[in-house]
């Protein structure tokens, strides 16, 4: 048995159920901050200015895949369907977040971004080894096909 496959089998088996209610929180939070990305699309319009044409498409390419990402994958995790697989995806984008965007605007100013980026990044990792839980898409498919 790979260690992944551990892993999951672990995480199936010791879900508690008022921990979907963060998988929700968490889920939510993702496609909130994908519409206020969208919403905002200026901060990345101003970044492509006076840039090549390359990085200015790369640039594009990649607001629209964390959009993306962060709008699907939000809702994914929000139902409980291919969490674990949208964790995933969405856990390089919240990384970079953190740790390159966030740290250095400074972690003690006021409002600072580092901390939510941080807890999500946190959420993200702990859905990543727990998975969907008992109040999920997958796990109600699975009891309707069951009987």
């Amino acid at each position: 048995m790979s260690a992944i496959k551990k892993i999951q089998d672990w995480g199936d088996s010791h879900h508690p159920a008022w921990l979907d209610f963060f998988r929700i929180a968490l889920g939510i939070t993702l496609v909130w901050k994908g519409v206020a990305f969208w919403t905002n699309m200026e901060a990345f319009n101003s970044l492509m200015r006076g840039e090549q044409l390359g990085t200015a498409v790369s640039i594009s390419i990649l607001a629209h895949l964390i959009i993306l990402l962060h709008i699907i994958g939000g809702l994914a995790i929000a139902l409980g369907t291919h969490t674990r697989t949208f964790c995933l995806l969405n856990l390089p984008i919240l990384l970079v977040a953190t740790f390159l965007i966030n740290l250095s605007g400074g972690i003690f100013r006021p409002y600072s971004e580092f901390w939510f980026s941080f807890s999500v990044l946190l959420g993200l990792i702990c859905f990543l080894i727990q998975g969907n839980g008992v109040f999920s898409v997958e796990r109600l498919s699975e009891k309707t096909q069951s009987t």
